[in-house]
């Protein structure tokens, strides 16, 4: 052989093995944990536009997290929070399976939830497992909630439409009421 086959050769070699690397598992979701029982979920930038969130505990309970009126997945943005906002996870479920399904168009929550009641005992969730349209990526990841300081949740609207704490109660005093927050719309 001569040397221009050999080198030609390795470098082909190296090209090969540089395109079979499986990529980085983190890289389509990051979880940011903003206190002891609070996450965010932020997308990497060149995920598929839409997103649906659910938890899975040890204790067997499924929560979805991005629920709309509509009950579809939602428009999820690179580098930023899913819905602009920090999900509580109840500490006494324990360590949660956090499903992010990515997917280019939006799809229906309702199925998703029943197919996640089916594998429930599955270690391990697939795109290859759901029976969902279009193009869709799942990511799982881990969170487990740790016991803390309790978080405000609500507050008392007073005089004047100031927001006070309420201790985390949830009683009205002063004049005022709780506010409830509303989903929103995607």
């Amino acid at each position: 052989m001569t040397r221009w086959t050999v080198l030609l050769a390795v470098l082909a070699l190296g090209a090969a093995c540089d395109g079979a690397k499986a990529p980085d598992k983190s890289a389509r979701v990051q979880l940011k944990k903003t206190g002891a029982a609070t996450m965010e979920v932020i997308p990497a930038e060149g995920q598929l536009p839409y997103c649906l969130l659910y938890t899975m505990s040890e204790k067997g309970v499924i929560r979805q997290l991005t629920l709309t009126r509509e009950n579809r997945s939602i428009r999820c943005d690179a580098n930023k929070p899913v819905a602009n906002t920090s999900f509580r996870i109840p500490v006494q479920e324990g360590k949660v399976r956090v499903y992010v399904f990515f997917s280019d168009e939006r799809v229906p929550a309702g199925p998703v939830a029943q197919q996640l009641y089916d594998l429930r005992d599955k270690e391990r969730v697939t795109a290859m497992d759901m029976r969902l349209p279009g193009r869709v990526f799942v990511e799982t990841l881990e969170f487990a909630p740790e016991t803390g300081e309790p978080e405000m949740t609500g507050g008392v609207v007073g005089a004047g439409g100031v927001v006070t704490s309420d201790g985390g109660t949830g009683t009205v005093g002063g004049g005022g009421s709780m506010v409830p927050v509303e989903p929103q719309d995607f």
